[in-house]
């Protein structure tokens, strides 16, 4: 963030993804597990849209590619579901309970940020859907397209949605469908969704509080419509009060969205996002106070403005925000002329990243004016890459 003021995001008016129990080392059953999960080209074949459905355009449908490189065929749905099941409680060294409710299981570790490595890459590299805001505004790309753009344009094979490219679609199930269906052919995996503009979930106001809880509740589902595995809000509370008053509040609109969301085995991240989130420590705080498994931290690299003149410094807040991380927003303005953010220090961060035993998706969040969108993604994405490179040797 560097020593002045950093510029701020215009996006997401900012006033608005299950910690695991460590990082799997050997290879073998877990390794299997995580990529049964994350790889397209093992998911049971998907009957063809019906081509009276004028939501969905006639297709050419091609196998996705393995995302690991492997020779992977498709498994029946019901073969892959006993697979997953079986081989997450051997992972775990447990035995599977017989049934019961989604929220009294284990969130689902293999889709979150800290997934294993394995034998994979040190950490994967995403793209958030933001990076492209101005062609998506304009008319120039459909929503619908966004998955095929990053797998084409980009080589990404995963995703961060934002809904404000799809607000009003939220609970129009055959849009999701198409969505979810034209991801799968690309051979992309949706991660989350960014959520805004539903509400503070701090609201001073007792009853503002619990309408801003319910009005997420259709994004949660649509997550989890998706194929995700965590909606990213914000810790939200109107400036009201005192630092700790603001904190049980935005705790106690957080627990109950989470409580909610985790009978769909889907999870609530929290984004410094401005105000008081944008202070580490303040929302580490919230984080504690919420105390559930499947209420989380996505820190962002450069959202670090708590008010006009005041920042917290970016190393200390990531360091702050890592031990409920589960997935990082990689924010960049504008390169050196080594391909460097000019004003933060990519390797510094990803290290405190990686430092924290996260081994998951790091997502591209281009927000520069030097650069066209796509030369910024590509350009961050080069970044992301030169700086695991760098340090793969010292992780491994």
């Amino acid at each position: 963030m560097g020593t002045g003021p950093r510029p701020q995001p215009r996006h997401r008016r900012r006033p608005e993804r299950p910690r695991a129990p460590g990082i799997l080392r050997r290879r073998g059953v877990r390794d299997d597990l995580r990529h049964a999960l994350i790889c397209p080209a093992s998911l049971p074949p998907r009957p063809e849209a019906n081509k009276h459905d004028s939501a969905v355009a006639p297709t050419r449908r091609s196998r996705p590619r393995c995302s690991l490189d492997q020779n992977c065929v498709p498994m029946p749905a019901s073969s892959r579901r006993a697979f997953l099941k079986t081989s997450a409680a051997l992972a775990l060294g447990t035995a599977l309970p017989a049934g019961g409710p989604a929220s009294a299981r284990a969130p689902d570790t293999a889709r979150s940020g800290r997934a294993a490595a394995g034998s994979g890459p040190l950490y994967r590299i995403s793209l958030a859907q933001w990076s492209l805001h101005r062609a998506l505004f304009d008319g120039d790309l459909d929503p619908l397209d966004f998955a095929r753009t990053a797998r084409e344009a980009f080589d990404i094979g995963a995703v961060e949605y934002v809904n404000q490219f799809f607000m009003d679609r939220a609970t129009d199930a055959q849009y999701l469908q198409t969505m979810k269906t034209r991801a799968e052919d690309a051979g992309v995996q949706g991660l989350l969704i960014m959520c805004d503009g539903e509400g503070a979930l701090g609201h001073p106001d007792a009853a503002e509080r619990t309408t801003a809880v319910e009005n997420h509740h259709k994004w949660v589902e649509a997550a989890a419509m998706l194929g995700c595995h965590s909606i990213r809000v914000n810790a939200e509370t109107m400036g009201e009060g005192a630092p700790a008053e603001q904190q049980k509040r935005a705790a106690d609109g957080l627990r109950r969205l989470t409580e909610f969301a985790a009978e769909r085995d889907i999870n609530v991240l929290v984004e410094n996002h401005g105000g008081l989130s944008s202070d580490g420590e303040w929302l580490a705080g919230v984080m504690n106070e919420v105390d559930h498994e499947r209420c989380g931290t996505l820190p962002d690299f450069g959202n670090w403005q708590i008010r006009e003149g005041t920042s917290y410094d970016p190393y200390e807040g990531v360091r702050d925000l890592m031990p409920h991380a589960q997935a990082i927003s990689a924010k960049a303005y504008g390169f050196d002329d080594r391909g460097r953010e000019a004003t933060l220090d990519y390797t510094k961060l990803m290290s405190i990243v990686l430092d924290a035993g996260y081994r998951g998706h790091v997502g591209i969040e281009y927000e520069g004016d030097g650069l066209s969108e796509r030369a910024g993604i590509r350009a961050t994405k080069q970044l992301l890459m030169d700086v695991r490179g760098q340090l793969e040797s010292e992780y491994t």
